[in-house]
């Protein structure tokens, strides 16, 4: 255990990530399988697995037995009810330990273009969809917590971490000249609020709670707007497992970047 805290590297026996065939869902396979003790199990979820967008996923997926991509969309409660049967049969008896709601949707409007149904779908992917798995997955999380011992809560023992975003800090309204983004920031302050309530709701069963600010990363998704980010996805990627991997109980609930800052709602 001393080792895990001194080397901030994530010690896990099985992790699902969704929207894991580009970007920082990717960036998270590829470091989950990369490290000196990868996961037994990583679950990558997406929408096609077996389409264009999912080649890279593909490739990883024949140099690695412990990957196993599940088809995911995350809008569609019986694909989510479909992911966490499957899952659950590979894992038999152990449960799950991390859970990491990453798929996420932004659309470029602003205050005056801003839609209904962009509000809608937006908040289906980012704010819905996290909630539903976290509903669906949540037996496999509490036998992974059972199995563990301790009383403590870790990212090894059971977590659900949300990806989410600065941008839905209140406080901060980061960036708001360049990328108004109205639909996208109520959506992940509204995952904010859903990750203390799941903290809140999820603590007696021994499972972790956080959200994270990954950073502006060089993703599609990221670089829509006019300018580059400044963040590789390595770097994001990297930060955010380093820091779940030293969470404990006194951080469920909160809302953290890829350095282990906590970021003001």
């Amino acid at each position: 255990r001393g080792r895990k805290s001194s080397m901030g590297e994530l010690r896990v026996r099985s992790v699902l990530v969704t929207g894991a065939n580009r970007g920082i869902g990717l960036g998270l396979v590829r470091h989950l399988l990369g490290l000196p003790n990868p996961p037994e199990w990583v679950f990558a979820a997406c929408r096609d697995p077996k389409g264009q967008r999912a080649q890279e996923l593909q490739n990883l997926a024949s140099k690695h037995p412990n990957l196993v991509i599940v088809p995911l969309e995350v809008t569609k409660p019986a694909s989510i009810k479909a992911a966490a049967a499957s899952v659950g049969e590979r894992l038999k008896n152990s449960g799950l330990n991390l859970l990491i709601n990453n798929a996420g949707m932004v659309v470029y409007k602003t205050l005056d273009t801003e839609t209904q149904e962009d509000m809608a779908q937006v908040y289906a992917t980012n704010t819905i969809g996290p909630l539903l798995l976290s509903q669906e997955f949540l037996p496999l999380l509490k036998k992974a917590a059972q199995g563990s011992p301790g009383s403590g809560l870790s990212c090894s023992k059971a977590a659900i971490i949300n990806i989410s975003s600065v941008g839905g800090s209140i406080k901060e309204v980061h960036m708001w000249k360049s990328a108004q983004c109205v639909s996208y920031r109520c959506s992940k302050a509204a995952l904010n609020m859903l990750t203390k309530c799941q903290s809140l709701g999820y603590r007696e069963h021994g499972i972790l709670c956080a959200a994270f600010h990954p950073g502006w990363v060089q993703t599609d998704m990221g670089s829509s707007a006019e300018m580059k980010p400044p963040v590789t996805v390595d770097e994001s990627v990297g930060g955010m497992l380093k820091v779940m991997s030293s969470l404990s109980e006194k951080d469920t609930g909160t809302f953290l970047d890829r350095e282990g800052k906590v970021l003001p709602w």
